[in-house]
């Protein structure tokens, strides 16, 4: 409390002379008379203040608001430096029960118990939910050496169930930023010392991390009826540095096409010319209607259906086909058994938390045969689609690239998919003369051309 031979300002009232103001720590009462404050409202035009007294208290990264039930301004402060020296000495459960209790919150004491309570307040897609659930499983599984075996993939008669059971059981403090950056440490170390295999590694676990801390924002977290931990799980763990995404081509897919073509069957003929000449997902393709084709102006078009819901709100759109393509599907589609392109025996599953596709056979068998030809992708069916980016990129530029395959952003487009395949070289190559003891190479075009012409001899 300052001396009333002073204002607030520290001005001396007689001699009008700035005096030196003494600090207080905080648990000295009279540190907080000039840190609490009375709320204001607007009530026809006017601003009003509530009558008692109120402080803002932070302690280890949170903030709280505690109304301090009075409006004498030196009992305020005093019941303030009170409620700072409980959470300092005992932490925001205490401080809670005791000065806040009727917005004291149900403590989730484990990952199950957050999760369980986390989902009743999520208002995205299940699927999105899954996703990151799955996630944060992954990471505390692996930092508690819940490993699970192969019964952790038993969805059928309950291995599953209890592997998840054993990481739902771990308690939420217990998941501390400490053990997390371990854990994102050790799981780099696993992949050896080759650099492929690290930097798959970092990409997985950059993925996991960014999923799981999903769960953990701000935003989500401030209408769950559940405490935080003082720390949060991924607090000042640090992500690894991002990856170059960018696609290199390295399959020849006018040779593929035509392969295609003569030695797949009907159904994953299609799936396969929509991704690799239409640039379509694996999703859109499993579940995209008859009705998507637009025939008269030459375009497929992908949007919410019964059945489908877009990747996100950039994701719809309508793709330009070729004359040829378009004569295809309008062939199979005059001799069509169903409503979708993709005829399966599985019908669709809406509400799921994880990606249900109904033609997964087919996907699972055309993804065999790209690999037997050299597809050697961890994702082989989307590498088609970066081959379609690619080749689209490469003739018509990066902006109808980022068009055709329906990115929310054209950074997106630019860090992922493309590869120009127009090299550009210096141009002077005309100034070097072949030294003597050197005997040229033919170029590879030519090479190919001879080939050729001896097969057709």
């Amino acid at each position: 409390m300052k001396s009333s031979a002073t204002n607030s300002a520290g001005m001396n009232k007689k001699s009008g002379i700035k005096v030196a103001q003494q600090t207080f720590g905080k648990t000295d009462a009279r540190y907080w008379y000039d840190a609490i404050f009375k709320r204001r409202y607007v009530r026809n035009g006017q601003t009003l203040y509530v009558e008692d007294w109120t402080a803002r208290i932070q302690w280890r990264g949170r903030r709280e608001l505690f109304s301090l039930k009075t409006p004498n301004k030196a009992a305020a402060a005093a019941k303030a430096r009170d409620i700072y020296a409980v959470l300092a000495g005992a932490g925001w459960d205490a401080a809670l029960a005791k000065f806040k209790p009727e917005m004291q919150r149900k403590s989730a004491s484990t990952v199950g118990e957050f999760l369980t309570e986390l989902e009743k307040h999520w208002s995205g897609k299940p699927k999105t939910f899954g996703d990151y659930s799955r996630s944060f499983r992954t990471i505390v599984s692996q930092m508690f050496g819940i490993n699970g075996g192969k019964e952790k993939f038993d969805y059928a008669t309950g291995g599953r169930a209890a592997w998840v059971a054993k990481i739902d059981r771990i308690k939420l403090a217990d998941v501390t930023p400490d053990k997390v950056n371990k854990w994102r440490i050790a799981f780099v170390k696993k992949a050896g010392n080759n650099p492929v295999k690290q930097r798959r590694a970092r990409i997985t676990c950059n993925s996991l991390m960014r999923q799981a801390k999903s769960l953990f924002a701000a935003d989500l977290l401030a209408h769950v009826a559940i405490h935080k931990p003082d720390k949060l799980p991924f607090d000042g763990v640090a992500f690894y540095e991002r990856e170059s995404m960018r696609y290199h081509s390295t399959v020849d897919i006018e040779a593929l096409i035509g392969d295609a073509i003569h030695e797949l069957p009907q159904e994953q003929l299609k799936i396969f010319l929509l991704a690799t000449m239409a640039g379509l997902r694996r999703n859109e393709i499993d579940k995209l209607p008859w009705s998507a084709f637009r025939w008269n102006d030459g375009i497929v078009r992908i949007e919410t259906t019964e059945h489908f819901m877009p990747k996100t709100s950039d994701s719809g759109g309508d793709v330009a086909l070729d004359t040829e393509l378009l004569a295809m599907f309008r062939g199979w589609h005059a001799k069509a058994t169903g409503a979708f392109v993709i005829e399966a025996d599985g019908e669709p599953l809406a509400g799921t938390s994880y990606t249900h596709y109904r033609a997964h056979r087919h996907f699972d068998a055309l993804i065999a045969w790209l690999q037997g030809k050299g597809v050697s992708a961890i994702k082989p069916l989307h590498e088609l689609r970066k081959e379609f980016g690619s080749q689209v990129c490469a003739k018509y530029g990066i902006y109808a690239a980022s068009r055709m395959l329906r990115h929310a952003d054209i950074a997106i487009t630019a860090q992922h998919y493309l590869d120009t395949k127009e090299r550009v070289t210096l141009g002077m190559g005309n100034l070097l003369a072949m030294p003597p003891n050197v005997t040229p190479m033919p170029r590879p075009d030519a090479t190919a051309k001879a080939k050729k012409r001896g097969a057709r001899k």
